[in-house]
């Protein structure tokens, strides 16, 4: 199976971006993944590809018709599948995780709408059944830049893009925590050694010392995770 995101955007000269370097570029090379990128002004109707009108009842700025995005949006479908899920990045969505980001690393389609303007016309995402989803609590000036972040989430997950399949399973929230300090040579830098523990060549001590130091930064920056960490522990026991 085979992963194809799709992406719809006023802006297709920013794709593939940060993608196309590093790993996720190597991958694209590969053919293990695919970018298709729609300019959803290519499915306005008149001269001027208008793909936006003023917000019905007043107020600021502008809104992208529902008309317009929904003929992209039937395009994009009808090249993949009619029941390929189609999320659109929004501040007001859910917020995106790492068990979102495992959850569409299984499909074999992801469209993803990147909003400008004030939003989109609330009808075409009842009609077109479409999920919101956001990267964190701020605003950007459209959805092509979370639109990267997920993809870039997602990609490395796709079998054969990480090589280090052991790395990926110690990183933060894989296992409902923040990821340990790491640290490398030198033995000293600054006067500041590494911890005796992890040079000690005990397995299980430096087992303990990692899910420990977890645990300690999870439970003190982030205090949401930690409380969902417990409750996991407490369900298991029970």
């Amino acid at each position: 199976m085979s992963f194809s995101a799709h992406v719809l955007t006023l802006f297709p000269d920013m794709f593939p971006g940060p993608l196309g370097s590093s790993l996720a570029g190597k991958a694209l090379e590969k053919g293990l993944w695919a970018l298709d990128v729609i300019d959803i002004r290519d499915f306005a109707e008149d001269k001027h590809r208008t793909v936006d009108d003023t917000p019905a009842g007043g107020g600021p700025g502008m809104v992208m018709r529902a008309d317009v995005l929904g003929r992209a949006i039937d395009h994009t479908r009808s090249k993949t599948s009619s029941t390929a899920p189609v999320f659109y990045l929004s501040p007001r969505g859910k917020v995106f995780d790492q068990e979102m980001a495992v959850r569409f690393a299984k499909l074999e389609t992801l469209i993803l709408i990147c909003g400008r303007f004030e939003g989109v016309d609330e009808r075409v995402l009842e009609s077109r059944e479409i999920e919101e989803i956001s990267i964190g609590d701020f605003i950007l000036s459209g959805g092509e830049p979370a639109a990267l972040v997920v993809l870039d989430s997602v990609i490395r997950l796709l079998p054969g893009v990480m090589g280090d399949t052991a790395s990926m399973a110690e990183e933060s929230f894989n296992a409902g925590l923040l990821e340990y300090p790491q640290y490398t040579r030198p033995q000293v830098w600054e006067d500041q050694e590494i911890p005796e523990v992890l040079t000690s060549g005990h397995h299980e001590k430096i087992k303990a010392w990692k899910l420990e130091m977890s645990e300690n930064l999870t439970r003190q920056r982030r205090p949401d995770l930690w409380k969902k960490y417990v409750a996991g522990i407490k369900n298991k026991k029970g």
